[in-house]
């Protein structure tokens, strides 16, 4: 015996279903995608050497110190004169960060790393704040643990309007295991 349902109970149901499955189905290619390409650079002695010294010079700071690098950071982003955004700019490491986004020919859309406090160690571009510790990409990778490996939802790219996911990761010192920063990863999702 047949069941007959009404084509708007239907259509309703798969409203429902799809943006959820939407919202899941990236998730597989991107952390394949950073398992395939990202997974080995992040071992690079470059990376894990700059997360050790900003791990040093920044190990005395104190919440209220966070805080104010954050806020200069922020007022930074706009104004002309940078002298932060511009020395972390110029650090080797976000050269290096810069050139790995650079090779995948689009597909990485910024990368950056950071500290065990989640300040910023290295980027490709500048971000909108200097300090990610308060954001899902630190809390669920470096206080996870080494092997932490955090997707994020999809966003539109307002400037490219190509839609995007990053993806985070815990970075492990080499020689203790201990988590010591995370990177986090923008990965275009039109080119995945």
């Amino acid at each position: 015996m047949f069941k007959f349902v009404s084509k708007s109970l239907v259509a309703a149901s798969m409203l429902v279903a799809v943006p959820a499955f939407a919202e899941e189905a990236h998730e597989a290619p991107v952390r394949a995608y950073v398992s395939e390409n990202v997974m080995g650079w992040v071992k690079d002695p470059a990376i894990i050497d700059a997360i050790r010294e900003a791990n040093a010079e920044h190990e005395s700071l104190s919440q209220a110190d966070i805080d104010k690098l954050d806020q200069e950071w922020r007022a930074q982003a706009t104004a002309a004169d940078k002298p932060l955004i511009d020395e972390v700019l110029a650090r080797d490491i976000s050269k290096v960060l810069a050139g790995k986004k650079d090779e995948s020919a689009g597909m990485i859309t910024e990368v950056f790393v950071m500290d065990n406090k989640g300040l910023n160690v290295g980027q490709s571009d500048v971000t909108s704040d200097y300090w990610q510790g308060d954001e899902a990409k630190w809390q669920k990778t470096f206080l996870v643990g080494p092997d932490a490996l955090f997707v994020d939802e999809v966003e539109q790219d307002e400037s490219t309007q190509a839609l995007q996911s990053q993806a985070s990761m815990t970075i492990a010192d080499p020689d203790s295991g201990e988590p010591i920063g995370a990177i986090t990863i923008g990965i275009n999702l039109d080119q995945l």
